[in-house]
């Protein structure tokens, strides 16, 4: 089933179950997905999002709340962690499985031999390739520590 469908049945059960938590959370997601699609119809002139542009607005919404998460962390508002904390769980519902590490470094070691192991120095066209294959599969902050410590 496509996420993009999924989300607007739990939605719509969770606003059925009147589940205030988990329908302000995927009404947030939902308002995300719309604005890409509107986005999206000005550029190209279609508004229909494909599965992967629907995994990168969700994957966009995590990083938000993970982001939030350790400023408020910071500043003290455990309050506000803790409701960031729970619609993090939420969203991250919708999101496919990421690669462990050791997938990662098998992926990150082949190519860096199709590359011809480039120096430490083309790191940024190096990470640019790899993501290229590991978009959406795997995160990104651990790709980018297995390509440095694979390159040294």
């Amino acid at each position: 089933m496509a996420t993009q469908t999924k989300i607007h049945e739990d939605y719509d059960q969770a606003l059925r179950a009147r589940q205030m938590p988990l329908v302000e959370t995927l009404r947030l997601v939902l308002s995300a997905i719309k604005n890409r699609e509107i986005e999206k119809r000005g550029k190209t002139g279609t508004s229909e999002l494909s599965e992967e542009e629907v995994i990168e607005v969700v994957t966009r919404e995590v990083k938000k709340r993970k982001e939030a998460i350790e400023l408020y962390t910071k500043g003290g508002r455990q309050d506000l962690v803790d409701k960031e904390q729970a619609e993090l769980k939420i969203i991250e519902i919708y999101l496919p499985p990421l690669m462990s590490e050791d997938d990662i470094r098998d992926i990150v070691k082949n190519k860096l031999v199709d590359l011809g192991n480039p120096p430490a120095s083309d790191f940024g066209k190096t990470m640019g390739v790899i993501m290229k294959d590991l978009k959406g599969k795997a995160d990104a902050q651990l790709v980018t520590k297995v390509i440095k410590e694979l390159m040294k």
